[in-house]
């Protein structure tokens, strides 16, 4: 198998991850199955979730960031293509914001992003995908806690673990004990109590080459090992799958694991989750603001598949609500076993 020389900034790489994926090793295509699912091609349901990807600076360089975020990283989202974003929401039905990144704060226009949001759409969900160690990492973070109350932000947050070793080797020295203080914080102003309306969500990754194991099961476990010592209580855990781009792909490679987790990415290949993935109602838009079916088409630089519409300011809704959705072998990641989306398992 070919070697994938590890680089900083992999969007040279792009398209030697899809070479990668689509070589041989990797099994049955993916199309193949969805056909055999009467899905094939996919298409879109209803398009309710616009995904902003704000930028990839990032304060942490997490070993499985399939967006490679970090320090860095120059490539933030303009004023002007979020005045792109807010014109579109101000004429389309859509019910949900999710801001991402890297660290989304970190872009200098982030509260006036989510204040104009709020001016739009007073009703909509907005999620922020905050990885906590944001809120202490600068004085001028540390009111983030209140800012997402002001504004009623759903805070969806990464946590690998219920223990500083599991978490630190997967995002970095440090980075349990600054996580559980945020998250304290979070507490504090409302956020995960009960009937506080202030949601709080934890986001868990295998940290090697493995599917996660039961959502339900791994809530309730983090449940109990963050109440007691910590105090510490939150609404949901989501499970979400590592998909073999980028930095996960660059550690399947170097420790020999790449064709055995394509392997267990295909047999564990379930129909229902397929039928339920997330670029079905979601729009991902890229720190420029080209068009894409989800998160993980924008790294490997797949836009949608109507040429007309594939940047923000050329939104045209009829044409992505009959787009046929771009497939590669990697989706494998979003259809194994219980499902995986940015909401967690989708069967």
């Amino acid at each position: 198998m070919k070697s994938l020389k590890a680089q900083n900034h992999p969007l040279s790489n792009s398209r030697y991850e899809l070479d990668l994926l689509e070589s041989p090793e990797t099994g049955i295509p993916f199309s193949e199955k969805l056909t055999e699912s009467g899905l094939y091609p996919l298409k879109p349901t209803q398009i309710e979730i616009l995904q902003l990807n704000l930028g990839k600076m990032c304060n942490q360089v997490c070993k499985h960031c399939h967006v490679d975020a970090g320090p860095d990283r120059k490539e933030i989202m303009s004023r002007e293509i979020m005045q792109d974003c807010l014109e579109v929401l101000k004429n389309q039905e859509i019910t949900t914001i999710d801001l991402t990144g890297g660290a989304p704060e970190m872009n200098p226009d982030f509260r006036w992003l989510v204040e104009a949001i709020r001016k739009i759409k007073p009703q909509a969900k907005i999620i922020v995908r905050c990885n906590l160690t944001i809120i202490l990492a600068n004085p001028k973070f540390h009111d983030l806690p209140e800012f997402f109350k002001k504004h009623n932000i759903e805070v969806v947050s990464s946590l690998p673990y219920f223990t500083a070793m599991k978490t630190d080797a997967q995002r970095g020295d440090g980075v349990f004990e600054k996580s559980i203080k945020a998250l304290k914080m979070l507490n504090e102003v409302g956020y995960g109590q009960e009937n506080s309306g202030l949601i709080l969500n934890l986001v868990y990754n295998p940290a090697g080459a493995f599917l996660p194991g039961s959502q339900e099961g791994l809530e309730a476990e983090f449940k109990k090992r963050l109440a007691n010592p910590y105090g510490i209580v939150f609404n949901s855990l989501f499970t979400i799958t590592n998909l073999p781009i980028s930095r996960f792909l660059e550690y399947l490679i170097r420790s020999g694991n790449y064709e055995v987790y394509m392997e267990k990415l295909i047999e564990a290949y379930n129909p229902s989750a397929a039928a339920n993935v997330m670029c079905r109602n979601t729009i991902s838009v890229g720190w420029d603001g080209y068009l894409y079916d989800c998160d993980f088409n924008q790294m490997l630089e797949l836009k949608v598949s109507c040429r007309e519409s594939q940047h923000i300011r050329d939104w045209n809704q009829q044409k992505l609500n009959n787009r046929e959705i771009v497939i590669n072998q990697h989706c494998y990641g979003c259809t194994a076993g219980a499902g995986s989306s940015c909401g967690g398992a989708t069967a």
